[in-house]
């Protein structure tokens, strides 16, 4: 982008609408569309397998006018774009953020998780810094009125300093990257100092094409002294009855899983507070998430500030789940960084360790 122009956009992985017959996942690309139009950024490329559907979308969310290609190699390379968003399932996700990286684009926001082995993480990660180029994930829950609410008591003091946290979700990686995500945005991003962690396989599924613990649980120390637990998978809502909850010296906060979605008490005894209702109106899945995060990315590349779906509360989030996957294949705790680059979970399943794993 020069001399006020539009930045140029390309989408790698356009895919079918959400609930559109076949489809298999969000519709991510049309949220991501969404941002850039309303951004006022100009959609030049689109790529996808299949071109028929990269060419609807092209007539859906371009007006028909970016240029339509089913290889991204030769999509970066003809069009030249300043931002690409890679709206892939993970396994694809390095190989294009690296090919953006030596097309030298000035920002990629890509889907999360990030990849299915915290080496491909670090190789994006590493890439991108390498070439000053702009990286993000759509952690977008950040941007989600109840997280963000939640955020905002937490930065004020009512409940006083975080001392720990607890939640339950599906799964570590797929939904699980949300919630870590999310003990860093509540903890002041503070490091994780070391990972203890185990899972059970005995019923593995897939995640758009990732494999799946059907149970697990990770406990997490953080370098400010403040606790973690994540329970994950079947019976987890069983044990924390929210989504997430906050712990603080002077009171509690929860995050639910339906309307009000947050609550807060300051006290020992004490009635729960509610916040108004249109701050937390979106709930936990709102969709209008997705546009800001892409309104806050291009506006950080117009700005120069750090985007807050940052790569680098990215790369932190990834790499305690793998060191969560890492801590049941060694059956101890781990101690951050991360030395291992392979995920750990998947390779135990290969080894056949989970003996009782039906398909």
């Amino acid at each position: 982008m020069t001399n006020n122009q539009p930045f140029r956009v390309a989408i790698i992985g356009t895919g079918r609408p959400q609930n559109a017959d076949g489809s298999t996942g969000f519709g991510m690309a049309h949220a991501h569309a969404k941002g850039y139009n309303e951004a006022g950024c100009e959609i030049v490329a689109l790529c996808d397998l299949v071109a028929e559907r990269a060419e609807a979308f092209n007539q859906e969310n371009a007006g028909g006018k970016a240029t339509v290609y089913t290889d991204y190699t030769q999509m970066l390379a003809e069009t030249k774009p300043d931002i690409v968003s890679v709206c892939t399932w993970p396994a694809h996700h390095a190989p294009m953020v690296l090919a953006c990286a030596e097309a030298n684009v000035r920002a990629v926001h890509c889907e999360k998780p990030m990849a299915p082995n915290y080496a491909d993480s670090l190789a994006m990660a590493n890439a991108c810094r390498a070439n000053g180029i702009q990286l993000t994930f759509n952690h977008q829950r950040r941007f989600n009125g109840p997280f963000a609410a939640a955020h905002r008591l937490i930065k004020a003091g009512a409940i006083g300093d975080v001392i720990r946290i607890e939640s339950s979700c599906g799964n570590f990686f797929d939904w699980g990257t949300h919630w870590i995500n999310m003990f860093l945005f509540f903890n002041n991003e503070s490091p994780a100092q070391w990972v203890l962690a185990q899972t059970d396989a005995r019923r593995p599924n897939t995640v758009f094409g990732a494999a799946m613990e059907t149970q697990g649980v990770a406990v997490i120390k953080f370098e400010n002294g403040v606790y973690a637990t994540l329970y994950v998978g079947e019976e987890s809502q069983q044990i924390v009855d929210c989504a997430i909850r906050v712990h603080g010296k002077n009171g509690v906060l929860e995050i639910l899983w339906n309307a009000p979605w947050l609550r807060y008490k300051t006290g020992e005894i004490g009635a729960w507070q509610l916040v108004p209702d249109a701050e937390v109106a979106d709930g936990i899945h709102g969709d209008d998430a997705n546009t800001a995060g892409v309104l806050d990315v291009v506006d950080a590349l117009h700005t120069g500030r750090t985007p807050l779906c940052s790569v680098d509360n990215a790369l932190p989030t990834t790499e305690i789940i793998f060191a969560a996957y890492e801590s049941a294949r060694r059956r101890g705790r781990v101690d951050m960084p991360l030395q291992t680059g392979d995920n750990a979970f998947t390779a135990l399943l290969a080894e056949g360790v989970y003996p009782e794993a039906v398909a």
